[in-house]
């Protein structure tokens, strides 16, 4: 029962569930829900005969509704009809109003007819209005543009390109922009970029033109600029230097002649072209147009590739750099090749000078520096190399005071030349050179000319000429009446007068060289050094040694170099005079001279003494002894008596040459003394080396005798006193060895030759063993082929014993010293 119960209750409430859920759905479908799948879905998913209970409920619902429509409808409808009555009645009235809105209508559109053609009219005239105004404002933006424009055109054609470039830029950044709308803006913006690269081209182009004028005109800017540096240089100096106007009169002061100076003569000719020439100073701005390179920069500055033109620019100047550094291979042969070299680098560089001030960043201090450097390392190269062609002293000077003139010019440009003095200091020695070269053959002419005699001077006023050129004096000479013979010969003053105009061309190189006194006083010392040591001397040496020179020349010679030695001190005061520098500074060097003419003066006493030789040994070729005669002749040989006239002569030349002077009569009796003493012992020597020729081989006595005569004119000669000043017997002494040979072999005393040998007190002390065995034996050879002693060995067969006594007696002297020695 219990369970029934609760089926019944299930299904009690399962009933309920239902109806509950057809209700959901009704009243989903009653408000238009939609989708209703989900609520068609609930009703199917119960038992299966849910469908026709869904329907039944359906059903039901609809015939519920259609009671309450039909109520609702009895409930309006007496309302309807009385409405549809109502509207009956108002019918009448709404078709009468009908007619009258229409009539009206109709006789307001007549009458508003002219107004709606007045008001098109208006609309038409108002559009038009607003066109135009449109059209004006538009045009008011474009015509500033077309204005720009035409203003690009117009300064494209006067050439007025970077004005041209900033109306591009105020066109492309102001205006344009403005009417980007319209065609022509984009013409015009698509024709800007080609403008730009054509005023590009043609600025460069007038670059390029302009690059290679100021490469033809360089010269003429450097020219320019090198003359104004140098007038510039001369005006500031003129003043200062003629403080020392006394300068050039101190230095002639010492032989007597005061010229003017040459630098006052170029003051005074310096201060007289600038009052002719009071004319503005050209610069290179006033030679060289510089408007394209200011242009075509600005150009390119504004285009933005400034670097690009930087770059173009330095790349050319390089270029041009090189063309201009590298010279023409005859620029050494004359001073216009070196000029027009310096003035195409001086105007170079004034140019870029120039470009360095007045534009920013085209070139640079770095820049021009680094290619000044190059450029100082090529000129420097190529001046050594061209410099060392040139042999000629006044090319060379030009050439320093060239380079000087183009240091001091771009030192006031501010380029550093401390390199350019230091070559000055090079070509300075190669001045030197070239004048040593050329002195050299001033001096040759001067000894070629000179006839090496006494200066003879008939009055006082040939006697002062003399003295002015050269310091000559002798107090001894000055008290002699005229005429009268100064003791040196022409070349002396000569010489002495080329020394010092020698310092005056060594003194013009060292001019503004930027150089102390004291540096310049060394220079001159030591140039002038040289000119004495090197060629003078060497002249000197070369004329002492030339064949034409005489002994009495040689002579003269001797007393030349004295006089010479004797002015040194001179030419000193003059070096002095010039650099105001003390001789008793510590530095200051001393000349040579004294040891040069002094070595002058051996090598000529020396000369002397060869010549001498030279002619003795001349005589002795012509002896012609006949080595086998029987007795001699009895008298000397006449090649020997020729000889002793030539010697006494000669030295009588020496005893009468002008002595005024004491130390003159001392050195010219030296010499004299000397040249005898040596011919002496040479003419011994020689008649020694007769009688000892190995090609010698028989001797007679009548030869030994005839020599013998010969070696009495000699000793005759010796003692009458040739050369005055020797004592007793000294010059005799030069025969001595003969003497005492001859006499053993006339005498025929060997036993007191044999019995005092070695002792200081023998009577043949200076008889070599050797010697008397040699022509013992070829008396020996003498007697065995002629038979010469023949009668002796038949009268004194104990007499040629003797000889072979001693003949073997001297052997043993002769093999005692051997193994003694």
């Amino acid at each position: 029962m219990a369970r029934k119960s609760k089926l019944h209750l299930r299904e009690l409430y399962s009933e309920e569930n239902k109806d509950q859920i057809y209700d959901n759905v009704f009243a989903e479908i009653e408000s238009f829900e939609l989708p209703l799948g989900t609520s068609l879905r609930s009703v199917y998913d119960d038992q299966p005969n849910a469908h026709q209970r869904f329907m039944e409920k359906l059903d039901a619902c609809i015939r519920n509704h259609d009671r309450e429509i039909e109520k609702m409808c009895n409930f309006h409808h007496q309302g309807f009809v009385d409405a549809i009555t109502e509207l009956l009645k108002v019918r009448a009235d709404a078709e009468k109003l009908k007619v009258q809105v229409t009539d009206t209508n109709r006789r307001l559109q007549d009458a508003g007819k002219e107004v709606i053609a007045q008001t098109e009219e208006i609309i038409r005239c108002r559009i038009q209005q607003r066109n135009i105004t449109t059209v004006v404002e538009k045009l008011q933006l474009c015509l500033p543009v077309l204005e720009m424009y035409s203003k690009l055109k117009e300064q494209m054609n006067v050439k007025r390109y970077y004005s041209a470039l900033k109306t591009m830029e105020q066109l492309e950044n102001m205006y344009l922009p403005r009417v980007s709308q319209y065609r022509f803006c984009q013409i015009m913006i698509e024709n800007l970029p080609k403008l730009r690269e054509e005023i590009k081209e043609i600025s460069m182009s007038d670059l390029k033109d302009f690059l290679e004028s100021i490469r033809k005109h360089s010269d003429k800017i450097g020219e320019t600029a090198m003359k104004q540096a140098q007038q510039q240089k001369t005006f500031n100096t003129a003043l200062q230097k003629q403080n020392n106007v006394n300068y050039g009169r101190n230095m002639y002061a010492i032989n007597g002649r005061v010229p003017e100076p040459k630098y006052e003569i170029t003051s005074k000719r310096t201060l007289e072209e600038e009052d002719e020439h009071e004319e503005e100073v050209l610069t290179a701005h006033d030679l060289v147009d510089f408007s394209p390179v200011y242009r075509c920069l600005h150009i390119y500055s504004v285009l933005g590739d400034g670097e690009t033109f930087e770059n173009y620019y330095r790349k050319q100047r390089r270029k041009q750099a090189r063309l201009v550094l590298q010279p023409q291979s005859s620029m050494h042969e004359t001073v216009e090749g070196y000029r027009r070299y310096f003035s195409q680098i001086v105007g170079f560089f004034v140019v870029e000078d120039h470009i360095l001030h007045v534009t920013q960043g085209l070139v640079t201090r770095a820049y021009t520096d680094e290619l000044w450097n190059m450029a100082l390392s090529k000129i420097i190269a190529v001046l050594r190399t061209h410099s060392s062609y040139c042999t000629d002293p006044d090319l060379v000077l030009e050439l320093k005071n060239l380079i000087v003139v183009f240091a001091d010019t771009l030192q006031g440009y501010g380029f550093p030349v401390n390199r350019l003095f230091d070559l000055l200091f090079e070509i300075r020695d190669q001045y030197n050179e070239t004048l040593l070269k050329k002195w050299a053959g001033l001096f040759r002419d001067i000894f070629e000319a000179d006839n090496y005699s006494p200066i003879p001077v008939a009055n006082e006023e040939e006697y002062k000429i003399v003295i002015s050129k050269f310091p000559f004096q002798d107090p001894e000479l000055d008290k002699q009446s005229f005429p009268k013979k100064l003791p040196m010969s022409q070349s002396v003053p000569q010489i002495y007068i080329q020394v010092k105009e020698f310092i005056y061309a060594s003194l013009k190189f060292s001019e503004s060289l930027h150089r102390s006194s004291t540096e310049i006083d060394d220079m001159l010392r030591k140039s002038t050094n040289l000119l004495l040591t090197r060629t003078l001397s060497s002249c000197l040496q070369n004329l002492i040694k030339k064949p034409h020179i005489g002994l009495t020349e040689l002579v003269q010679i001797i007393i030349n170099t004295t006089h010479l030695e004797q002015a040194c001190k001179y030419l000193e005061d003059f070096i002095t005079n010039i650099t105001n520098i003390s001789q008793e500074t510590v530095h200051t060097a001393r000349l040579y001279g004294l040891s040069t003419f002094k070595d002058a003066r051996h090598a000529a006493e020396g000369e002397i003494y060869t010549k001498l030789n030279q002619k003795i040994d001349e005589f002795i070729q012509l002896a012609d002894y006949n080595w086998t005669m029987s007795e001699s002749a009895g008298r000397a040989s006449g090649y020997l008596m020729d000889l002793i006239n030539f010697l006494r002569s000669t030295f009588q030349v020496f005893t009468h040459l002008p002595n005024n002077n004491n130390d003159h009569a001392a050195m010219s009796g030296k010499v004299a003394q000397t040249a005898c003493m040596s011919a002496c012992q040479h003419l011994s020597t020689s008649l020694m080396q007769m009688l000892l020729d190995s090609e010698l081989k028989q001797i007679s006595m009548g030869a030994v005798q005839q020599f013998n005569l010969d070696v009495i004119q000699c000793e005759l000669f010796a003692s009458s006193e040739p050369v005055p000043g020797f004592h007793g017997d000294t010059l005799q002494l030069a025969f001595i060895d003969l003497r005492q040979l001859l006499d053993l072999f006339m005498v025929w005393d060997w036993s007191t030759y044999l019995a005092d040998y070695g002792q200081p007190t023998s009577k043949y002390l200076r008889v070599n063993p050797s010697t008397a065995l040699t022509l013992l034996e070829k008396m020996k050879d003498t007697s065995k082929k002629n038979n010469i002693f023949a009668q002796f060995r038949k009268n004194d067969r104990d007499k040629q014993k003797l000889i072979e006594t001693v003949v073997k007696q001297l052997r043993s002297l002769v093999n005692g010293m051997s193994q003694h020695t």
